[in-house]
Order: C-alpha cells, then sequence, then structure tokens
C-alpha cells in the first residue's frame, strides 16, 4: 500500500484517464478527493469505486478558480492534509485555426490553462505549510509536441503546461516538493471511443501496435507520484507507443 496515509486531488476524474489514477490511487491506499464537472458521471464513478470514506467526490468546474480553492480546503477539512495532485481535467476544442471563435479558445485557455495554474498554486501553498512536501502530476499531450490538424488552441495549452512544470521547479523544491507532466498519446478513453473507427486508427499508426489504455496511463501517473520517484521533476513523459517519435498524421 505505497500511498497508505496519503491524500490526493484528482481533477476530471469521473472517467477515462483521471478515473483510473483515481481508482489506482485508492487501490493503493489512498484518500482521495474525486472531481469531475458533471455530478451524474462522477456519481457513477464513485458508486464504480466503492471506496466508502476514502473517497470524496466534489462536483464543479476544475477551470474556476473560486472552486480550485474549495477543493484544496474540502481536502484538508475531511483528511485532514494534501500530499498529490492530478491536474487532469481539460476540454478539447476541435476547430479550423481560420475560423476559431474566441469564445472556445477562452474556454480551452480556462480550464487548461487557468484550472491547472491556479491549482497548482493552492496545492502548493497548502503543502509547503504543511512542511512534509509532496508531487504534483499535471497532464499534458503529444499535441504539446507535435502538430495535430485544428487543435491549435489545445496544443498551446499543453506546451505550456510542460512549461508551468519545468518553471516550477525552481519556485517549489526548496519545499520538496516535485512536480512533472505526462503527455498521453492516443488512448482508448469513453470519449475516444464514441469514434467507431478510432481504435483501428490508432492501431495502425502506433509503432507498438496499439492505442494505449487508461491503465497505460495510470501506472506512469503512479510513478511519479511515488517516493521512488522523488528526484524526478521538471519532466514531460510521453506515453504513446512511439508515435511521436514518426508522428504519421490520422487524416
Amino acid at each position: 500500500m505505497p500511498f497508505y496515509q496519503k491524500t490526493a486531488i484528482v481533477t476530471g476524474a469521473g472517467q477515462g484517464i483521471g478515473f483510473e489514477i483515481a481508482r489506482q490511487l485508492l487501490a493503493k491506499g489512498a484518500n482521495v478527493l474525486l472531481n469531475d464537472a458533471d455530478e451524474k458521471i462522477l456519481s457513477a464513478a464513485v458508486a464504480k469505486l466503492g471506496a466508502g470514506d476514502r473517497c470524496l467526490p466534489l462536483a464543479g468546474d476544475a477551470g474556476n478558480t473560486d472552486f480550485v480553492h474549495t477543493m484544496v480546503s474540502d481536502t484538508v477539512a475531511r483528511f485532514g492534509q494534501l500530499d498529490l495532485i492530478v491536474a487532469n481535467a481539460g476540454i478539447t476544442l476541435f476547430g479550423d485555426f481560420f475560423d476559431y471563435k474566441p469564445a472556445d479558445f477562452a474556454r480551452v485557455m480556462q480550464v487548461n490553462l487557468f484550472g491547472t495554474f491556479f491549482l497548482t498554486q493552492a496545492a502548493a501553498k497548502q503543502m509547503k505549510t504543511q512542511g512534509r512536501g509532496g508531487s504534483i502530476l499535471l497532464m499534458s499531450s503529444v499535441t504539446g509536441h507535435q502538430a495535430h490538424k485544428e487543435l491549435a488552441a489545445y496544443g498551446m495549452t499543453k506546451a505550456a503546461i510542460e512549461m508551468l512544470a519545468r518553471n516550477l521547479v525552481i519556485e517549489i523544491s526548496q519545499y520538496n516538493i516535485n512536480i512533472n507532466t505526462i503527455a498521453p498519446g492516443a488512448t482508448l478513453t469513453e470519449r475516444t471511443m464514441e469514434d467507431k473507427d478510432y481504435q483501428s486508427t490508432w492501431t495502425r499508426l502506433t509503432p507498438m501496435g496499439r492505442p494505449g489504455t487508461t491503465g497505460d496511463i495510470a501506472a506512469t501517473a503512479l510513478f511519479l507520484l511515488s517516493d521512488e520517484a522523488r528526484q524526478i521533476t521538471g519532466q514531460s513523459i510521453v506515453v504513446d507507443g512511439g508515435w511521436s517519435c514518426i508522428s504519421p498524421s490520422p487524416y
């Protein structure tokens, strides 16, 4: 139980990658505040987890800075501490660059950048106050490394998130807080599987012969959050079966 007596916040955790990270943290002993913007999805996730008092569900917009502070304060009020952060919440709004709407751009920035930045800030302040350090994990994407059609705004945010992690090394290391990012490639989730061709397309394009699973991403996440990774900070690990090395387009 490597995460016994540790407490985590996982945003965007009602399904997909966030859910699997939360599930594995709970299975390995952690207390988890489980966040999702959709209350129905969140309720279903909590029922699947069956973790009892060690799982605190909190529905809300992780891009809202007031709500971000509520997540941190509620976690500390319930579990007495905060040790781990997984800033997984994010939105993807595809759109042709020439027609991309300001409202869509603002929404992507609000959730992916504002939410990530200010959750990291609030969590780091709490960890600094506690004096025991902690681990912060941000969610990037291969689109922060490689161009992808109709994802200019989204790709911007993911590249920025990786720079945030690198920059904060100079700000938070003295408090024994490490921070890293994961950049998933094509991954089978409830959302991506809505495309009937998704799995076959990415099986063909991925050098390892299959798209990733949520378990692939969660395994990397738990390593970076663990004590074994305390000396790793400011880094981004790409989990994409080798796709970004050759980058064949799905279009």
